[in-house]
């Protein structure tokens, strides 16, 4: 299969390391956050997974509305809420995403949110793996 697109982050020391993208464009440093006995002060793997699925649904969103509904890119809004969590010796997350549509009534919002989850690659990715929680919300 060919791939649309793809890219490299390359990643050193960790949590308390820094991240570089392969064309320079992303170039963070991280930190362990203070909730996890860190330091905090720099972003951490959960804030840019929140980041990229939030951007991702967002657009499967916006897709998904652009085909029946007339909506224009500012009218979604999605907010993503990743935990970390034990699980036994390992580590799981859970994603929680709230998606707010202006234009639309409830139903169809709702409608559209389910459709872009089906569309959606992060949650084709995590499907099954990762708990991830709707919320639906119009205005």
């Amino acid at each position: 299969m060919s791939a649309l697109y793809s890219t490299s982050v390359t990643a050193i020391g960790g949590r308390n390391g820094s991240v570089l993208s392969d064309d320079g464009l992303l170039s963070l440093n991280l930190a362990l956050p203070t909730g996890l006995g860190g330091k905090g002060g720099a972003s951490n793997p959960e804030q840019l997974f929140a980041a990229g699925y939030a951007a991702c649904f967002g657009n499967a969103v916006i897709h998904v509305a652009r085909s029946n509904h007339k909506i224009t890119d500012d009218q979604v809004v999605v907010a993503a809420t990743v935990g970390l969590h034990p699980e036994g010796a390992a580590f799981g997350l859970s994603v929680a995403l709230d998606i707010t549509i202006s234009g639309v009534d409830q139903e169809t919002a709702e409608a559209v949110v389910e459709q872009a989850h089906r569309t959606c690659p992060y949650s084709n990715a995590v499907r099954g793996n990762i708990d991830v929680k709707l919320t639906v919300g119009v205005e």
